[in-house]
């Protein structure tokens, strides 16, 4: 007989992913959940601009000798998040890492990730959901043992991964994906995780997450009304590559896929009002390497799909504004001129 995995659980687990708008990174930090049933879960959900602090806010005191640290679907790019990951491992805490992005692997690859982790997986392979949901999967079949609440959210870490890698091949994965989205536009609601804590594997929507979809729907509407308004294309000199570049309310990526189908050798960049980023897509046919692009900008994410937040870019914004209205006070200064006689 195999043995329950509810046996014997280790006393405080913390989640940290990235979300909670991110149906991979829920996803992934809901595995964690459900395998360790019964365990007191702490979930922490973050974007990559606030990561270290959101770590190194994990104090000792709140990870106790025994606890677990899993960090899915997100990296850190400080030394001092790695001097708090190293006080928290001699602490005794267990720390695991999954993630998928390159920016991640690359400086994993290039030995500026020092931390004892207990077990990691990085891999642009597939879905950091996936991989956190293999490995798992894989840890009870060496146990010879049995968790039906964790095997029956298989059918969401499938459609999570189809979503992330944008394959779109599982019927529902992306209207999921939207539905997590808009449930997660407060950053401070666990909404999201929740539904997906509780889901079954028919993935049945609850009526929130139904009205969560439905209104994704109305919103994306409007994005694309937005963007289309304020697109901006621009031959990028000495390259083969058209930049065009649009402001949006969200959904970067149903724009991108869009707008990619009639373009060629393409990158998009958007920057969300919603979001406060910039989200870079690329057409279909283009190579470019946006995580690099990303990158240079303090961001980080996939080859075709990624984002940052460039420092001075609500300066740039200012400055844009203060030339415009400057361009129409000598019309002003007529006009109070004219009306003083």
């Amino acid at each position: 007989m195999k043995k329950d995995m509810s046996q014997a659980q280790p006393l405080l687990v913390h989640l940290v992913s990235h979300g909670p708008y991110c149906l991979d990174g829920v996803a992934a930090a809901v595995a964690v959940a459900r395998y360790r049933t019964g365990a007191t879960i702490v979930p922490h959900f973050s974007g990559n601009e606030h990561i270290n602090q959101v770590i190194r806010a994990i104090s000792l005191e709140a990870a106790p000798a025994g606890s677990e640290l899993w960090i899915t679907d997100i990296s850190w790019n400080e030394k001092e998040t790695d001097a708090h990951l190293r006080d928290l491992a001699a602490h005794g805490v267990k720390i695991y890492w999954f993630d998928h992005h390159r920016t991640a692997l690359k400086r994993y690859a290039a030995g500026k990730i020092n931390v004892p982790f207990t077990e990691h997986v990085v891999s642009e392979k597939v879905s950091a959901a996936r991989l956190v949901y293999e490995h798992l999967e894989q840890q009870l079949t060496t146990a010879d043992q049995d968790n039906e609440t964790f095997t029956a959210f298989s059918p969401v870490v499938a459609m999570a991964d189809d979503n992330d890698r944008w394959i779109h091949a599982i019927p529902g994965s992306r209207e999921l994906a939207l539905t997590i989205r808009t449930l997660g536009e407060d950053r401070d609601s666990l909404a999201g995780y929740e539904a997906l804590l509780k889901i079954d594997p028919a993935v049945t929507y609850t009526p929130a997450m139904r009205a969560a979809y439905e209104k994704s729907i109305r919103e994306i509407q409007t994005s694309f009304a937005v963007a289309e308004k304020s697109r901006v294309s621009l031959a990028v000199p000495g390259t083969p590559y058209t930049l065009v570049t649009a402001v949006c309310e969200g959904y970067s990526s149903e724009i991108g896929d869009a707008w990619g189908k009639t373009a060629t050798q393409t990158v998009f960049a958007f920057y969300d009002l919603k979001g406060e980023g910039v989200s870079l897509r690329r057409s279909p046919d283009c190579q470019a390497d946006l995580s690099q692009l990303a990158q240079f900008f303090g961001g980080g994410g996939h080859p075709a799909a990624a984002g940052c937040r460039p420092t001075d870019l609500h300066r740039l914004f200012a400055q844009e504004l203060a030339r415009l209205l400057a361009s129409a006070f000598p019309s002003l200064a007529a006009a109070d001129d004219r009306s003083s006689h």
